[in-house]
């Protein structure tokens, strides 16, 4: 017998996706139930049930709880043996087309677009590509248009570029400015932002590479078939499709469609 809490949960979902169109029902059940007891908690809210009521009559607050459902947590370069397999086994693939795109699916605040951004700027190869960058938190596509970050992170987003093989000095790519670093704008520039959701959304473009990383963990294994096929489809022929370090195609609906390029780097391509 499902508890109160379950229930409650269960609720919420069910009425955010009709009333904003935003769909976690699919998500991981323990991960969305955590997420959502922090937020009941953080918003001061007495119940789940209270929390649906004030999320149902006030988008503001709905804009806050959508900053704990989805998770708005990343860093430039991460997992750096990531970037230097994508710098070993696929840009030399990109380099055979004309033009290039390019689709950071869950892109958060932006640190995995622009490291991509810069990654193929040392690789000659930012001039010919479309680079799309996909969440569904409007406050974090916001946030990674304006290409600001804290300083305090840039220590360690100078060390995940240097073991990522980066070619130049980190610094290089922005300067201080409005309390933090801001990237600089040719980079800025060359990343459309755009509002998709993986849970209700279409296939968005046809690309050569798609990099979802941490965020097929929180899906249930139909939502996570469901976002595989779209990167499948969105995919062209031999297109790559990179994943975070605990996620695989291993089990999936998809895994007879792809083969492993990096295993260890959760990195494959398309078979057909």
């Amino acid at each position: 017998m499902a508890s109160v809490a379950d229930i409650e949960i269960r609720l919420l979902v069910e009425a955010v996706f009709l009333r904003y169109g935003h769909d976690f029902r699919d998500y991981a059940p323990a991960s969305l139930k955590r997420r959502v007891l922090q937020a009941q908690k953080k918003m001061d809210a007495p119940s789940v049930s209270a929390l649906q009521e004030r999320v149902l009559h006030d988008a503001g607050q709905f804009a806050v709880l959508l900053q704990y459902l989805t998770v708005p947590v990343s860093e430039m370069f991460r997992d750096p043996d990531y970037f230097l397999a994508l710098r070993r086994h696929v840009v030399p693939v990109l380099r055979t087309y004309p033009s290039v795109k390019v689709w950071v699916a869950g892109c958060s605040t932006g640190e995995e677009p622009y490291s991509l951004a810069i990654l193929l700027r040392e690789e000659g190869l930012l001039e010919r590509t479309i680079l799309y960058a996909t969440d569904i938190n409007h406050a974090s596509l916001d946030k990674a248009r304006q290409g600001i970050f804290s300083l305090e992170h840039m220590q360690a987003f100078t060390r995940n570029y240097q073991r990522a093989g980066g070619l130049r000095s980190f610094s290089e790519y922005y300067t201080a400015a409005y309390g933090g670093a801001l990237f600089d704008k040719s980079l800025r520039d060359s990343i459309t932002f755009a509002d998709h959701s993986l849970a209700t959304d279409a296939v968005f473009s046809e690309t050569q590479l798609v990099s979802c990383r941490n965020v097929l963990i929180y899906f249930n294994r139909r939502l996570q078939d469901r976002a595989l096929g779209l990167f499948h489809d969105s995919l062209s022929h031999r297109g790559f499709l990179g994943l975070g370090s605990k996620e695989t195609l291993d089990f999936s609906a998809y895994a007879a469609r792809f083969e492993p390029v990096s295993r260890a780097e959760r990195l494959y391509r398309r078979l057909a």
